[in-house]
């Protein structure tokens, strides 16, 4: 693997609410978002069932509205296979519900305490801070 595969690329969005939304943009890339980005309370977001970027919504101590979760949804159908298809299902659960098998290959884990929501490929503008 060559070192240009392991470069850290992650893109910042600013939601409506003024939460940053992340998406890994590579496999390591998703990994080290989800596992060394990430907090605790933060919203982790994936395509359901299609290849695609671990999108983080930053909560903090925020409870995020609906529409910062629909923003961070339409990021993760953006960043992935469905980004052409009117919507997608999308599954999301807090940072602290997603595991990485031992053994398996960057990007890929396990969730747990899911819950769906259905959004269109959507960039909110772009945080370059």
């Amino acid at each position: 693997m060559s070192s240009n595969n392991n470069a850290i690329r992650i893109k910042r969005y600013l939601s409506s609410g003024g939460l940053i939304i992340l998406a890994g943009q590579s496999d390591f890339s998703n990994d080290h978002l989800t596992f060394r980005v990430a907090k605790q309370n933060d919203l982790w977001f994936h395509v359901h069932g299609f290849p695609g970027s671990h999108v983080v919504l930053q909560c903090g101590d925020t409870e995020p509205d609906r529409k910062d979760i629909e923003e961070a949804a339409g990021v993760a159908v953006h960043y992935s296979k469905m980004r052409n298809a009117s919507s997608a299902q999308v599954v999301y659960c807090h940072a602290r519900d997603v595991h990485k098998e031992c053994g398996a290959k960057a990007g890929s884990v396990s969730i747990s305490h899911e819950k769906q929501i259905k959004a269109s490929a959507h960039l909110p503008p772009e945080d370059n801070g």
